[in-house]
């Protein structure tokens, strides 16, 4: 972090955490996750993760927005303009909400939409992992790498709550994320 970052408020300048103490608590975590009788449970939180569809830029979301300030600023004028105000009072003001909607419009129809998993594709990814159980009561630290690396693990720890937080995305073309207990 940048030094002097409101972010650094209050934070430690330095945090020693041994892994035994977080590893097994995170661990139990992940057995749960992919636990057969969880699963259903964890593809259902993965599937809601990856959210309604957006566009996986995030200047979409702004694009959107400025249509919709747009059109809402055609909308008040044209309000206007049926209440009597002279419509060549508008004309500049309304050619310029109308440039911003066509071009947040065209920037809009050039982004292609996020195609996220399937429940069936996330089962699939899921079964690709293996026997997650297996992995993680054996212990073995390169297998377990090579869990955490697909499962694309993080843990950040929250220095007000003195608290990890842990989640995964699964490494695909796609974000989908479970976030867990601390």
């Amino acid at each position: 972090m940048v030094p002097g970052s409101p972010a650094l408020n209050g934070h430690p300048t330095n945090v020693y955490l041994p892994e035994a103490v977080a590893i097994e608590h995170f661990n139990r975590w992940i057995d749960h996750l992919f636990d057969p009788l969880n699963v259903d449970n964890t593809v259902s939180a993965l599937f809601a993760s990856q959210g309604n569809g957006d566009t996986s830029t995030p200047n979409h979301a702004a694009a959107r927005q400025r249509l919709a300030d747009a059109e809402a600023k055609l909308r008040r004028f044209q309000d206007a303009i049926a209440a009597g105000i002279d419509p060549s009072a508008l004309v500049e003001a309304m050619n310029e909400a109308q440039e911003k909607r066509a071009a947040a419009q065209a920037e809009l129809n050039g982004v292609p939409k996020r195609v996220g998993r399937s429940v069936a594709e996330i089962h699939a990814m899921i079964d690709s992992l293996g026997d997650v159980k297996k992995v993680i009561r054996q212990g073995e630290p390169d297998e377990l790498q090579r869990l955490y690396e697909a499962l694309n693990v993080e843990i950040v720890y929250n220095a007000k709550g003195r608290t990890l937080d842990a989640s995964i995305r699964p490494v695909g073309r796609d974000k989908a994320s479970v976030r867990g207990g601390t």
